[in-house]
């Protein structure tokens, strides 16, 4: 019996909750929770925002624990590895997107949280594939979010070849935004924070941007016309989009991770005049994943966390949901 922690209707408090998970698939890990982290797509699921929740719902997709059994067709974890658990669980291992190593755009692909309960619990089921070993070297602690905010700013570096000699600017310091200043440093970019709050200006600093534009002010983002290759929104807002791409030099790229109120608009001349992109991406593959705890463990790169108890699950929920969280949360057992 699986105890873990459910809400029974939209936007309700959660309670504790049982459920039998029968028996276990031949491809399948069990995983005994340690932490795991609360992203807005938890709240989004809890809410229902997206039509598409089934209650009783266990959220849950930033998960850290140690593999607790395994199916007999398993081929690369044991029992007692520790992995992280991202958004997806499963996906068909078949189509030509699960085929050419890109799963994380298989059509039928399962996630953690939708149809079947997430890892707000005291374990959690998935496919091997999609479990993630997490070396020595990254705190357990604070590995969680990787899985989901981490993994959605890194794919990008990964998928549009950026490298270490380009110019890159990131819109938003918040969960997402603050891991992606972090992964750009590292990788060698000269970067740039936009944020609409210049009191984060030494923080942005602090996680290594090496230069800082108020967003709320235009002139300050005219001044850096033609500046960059790459630009990367974080941001859940409605923005001067034309002003971003006359920001990028030729051939540059305006990339959204995050998800914007309203539909996106730019003018068209200026894209092909600069054969410029607007592009966007969703989590990263197994091997993605894979690739970015292993930069994490040689950059020592760990999200900014605060740690709540599971049996504060309510108090945590409310504190993101006020928008407090610095930067991510972390439950643990």
């Amino acid at each position: 019996m699986v105890k873990a922690y459910a809400a029974h209707q939209a936007g309700a408090k959660l309670e504790p909750f049982e459920y039998e998970p029968g028996e276990l698939g031949e491809e399948l890990v069990e995983i005994e929770v340690e932490y795991c982290g609360i992203c807005h797509s938890d709240l989004s699921m809890l809410d229902n925002e997206w039509g598409m929740t089934q209650y009783p719902f266990v959220p849950g997709h930033e998960v850290v624990g140690k593999v607790a059994a395994i199916g007999s067709r398993v081929k690369k974890h044991k029992v007692g590895d520790r992995v992280g658990l991202g958004w997806y669980s499963n996906s068909c291992m078949a189509c030509e997107w699960c085929l050419g190593g890109d799963q994380n755009l298989c059509l039928t692909a399962e996630g953690t949280i939708v149809g079947r309960p997430g890892g707000f619990a005291d374990r959690v089921r998935a496919h091997w594939t999609w479990a993630t070993a997490i070396p020595e070297a990254v705190d357990p602690t604070k590995a969680g979010p990787l899985f989901c905010g981490g993994i959605t700013v890194f794919n990008p570096i990964i998928q549009l070849g950026i490298k270490s000699t380009d110019k890159v600017g990131v819109i938003g310091i918040g969960g997402l935004g603050h891991m992606a200043i972090r992964f750009l440093h590292a990788w060698g970019c000269e970067v740039t924070a936009f944020s609409g709050s210049p009191d984060k200006e030494q923080e942005a600093r602090d996680l290594g941007a090496d230069h800082f534009v108020n967003s709320r002010d235009p002139e300050a983002i005219a001044a850096v016309k033609n500046s960059y290759d790459f630009i990367l929104s974080t941001a859940n807002a409605n923005l001067d989009w034309d002003a971003y791409i006359a920001a990028l030099r030729p051939k540059g790229k305006l990339h959204f991770v995050g998800v914007t109120p309203n539909p996106v608009s730019s003018q068209v001349f200026p894209l092909i005049a600069g054969q410029k992109s607007i592009t966007a991406s969703p989590l990263g593959s197994p091997t993605t994943t894979a690739k970015m705890i292993e930069f994490c463990a040689q950059h020592g790169i760990e999200p900014v966390v605060e740690m709540f108890d599971f049996a504060q699950i309510n108090e945590a929920i409310d504190h993101l949901r006020s928008g407090k969280a610095r930067y991510r949360i972390v439950l643990k057992h």
